[in-house]
């Protein structure tokens, strides 16, 4: 199958590409620049010149394609609804090249505030207004002919190579010589390592029927406070609580993504898909040295 990937040089999207190539596809990415072109080209993918607010590029890479897997985002948490409209016009658009032909469009959506203090599964509905509209605008295109999938991924999704939330969590231990975390620590973040998410990609791609939500959520639900206490330990800082009414002064905009509870089961993925993740959880993955390959060493 020749599949046109966006973000296909990314953290996620550069697994992605590696497991489309390894399972016998040819892979079209959208490059936004000359080291992202490069990088594709020296991988084995051919290159589309563009970026998600380059419509006529997305067009032309889905125009030719297979299929389609669309995993760019622009995470500007500073406007972040500018980035949900950019996301959704660009799900509109691949949407309109692909409708009529049955051809698979696998859309990245996330997992994190569709609920709060239960289990999200695959039948829960997103809430409706939220300024990342991905599902919203991605699954009534199965109506109109094309086997589009939406696939949510967690706040972390983690690996060597990761420059997501935990990365953040890290960063902030340092500048305030602490690792902290909201209230008693048991809100649950949900987690996938990026190699099995991107076995998750290829599945959907392959077979996933029209209209499905599927989770690459290896981790249901992963303590806070146990992330803060491997981060600490690491970084030889203390580990300590802070209020809910503390976290936004002390996380900045991570603050209330970090206070949220929000586990995730992908019990109905593994069950459609045959998924089975196979690689080490968060905190496994948090114990190894890439994620703190350049701490300083703590003056004594």
């Amino acid at each position: 199958m020749r599949v046109f990937v966006t973000g296909a040089s990314g953290f996620i999207g550069s697994a992605v590409v590696r497991e489309l190539l390894d399972g016998g596809h040819d892979v079209v990415g959208l490059a936004r620049s000359d080291a992202s072109a490069a990088s594709l080209t020296g991988a084995g993918v051919e290159v589309v010149r563009g970026d998600i607010e380059n419509l006529d590029s997305l067009r032309a890479g889905a125009a030719d394609a297979d299929g389609v897997i669309h995993l760019a985002f622009i995470h500007d948490f500073s406007d972040y609804a500018r980035a949900g409209q950019t996301d959704r016009r660009a799900i509109e658009t691949i949407g309109e090249v692909l409708a009529g032909s049955d051809r698979p469009f696998v859309v990245t959506a996330g997992t994190a505030g569709l609920t709060q203090g239960r289990v999200l599964t695959e039948d829960d509905a997103p809430l409706p207004g939220l300024p990342r509209a991905s599902e919203e605008v991605a699954l009534p295109l199965a109506a109109r002919g094309v086997r589009v999938s939406v696939l949510r991924l967690p706040p972390s999704v983690h690996g060597e190579g990761d420059h997501g939330f935990v990365p953040r969590l890290i960063a902030i231990a340092r500048e305030k010589s602490v690792s902290a975390y909201p209230g008693d620590g048991r809100n649950r973040w949900p987690a996938v390592h990026r190699l099995d998410a991107a076995n998750l990609f290829r599945l959907a791609l392959e077979a996933a029927p029209a209209g499905t939500v599927l989770h690459g959520v290896a981790d249901e639900g992963v303590p806070v406070r146990d992330i803060a206490g491997i981060i600490g330990r690491h970084l030889e800082l203390p580990v300590t609580s802070i209020s809910f009414d503390e976290a936004a002064g002390h996380f900045g905009w991570l603050g209330p993504f970090f206070a949220l509870d929000v586990p995730a089961s992908s019990m109905l993925t593994q069950r459609q898909l045959s998924w089975r993740p196979t690689h080490q959880g968060l905190l496994a993955d948090l114990e190894q040295d890439h994620y703190f390959a350049d701490a300083p060493a703590r003056s004594t």
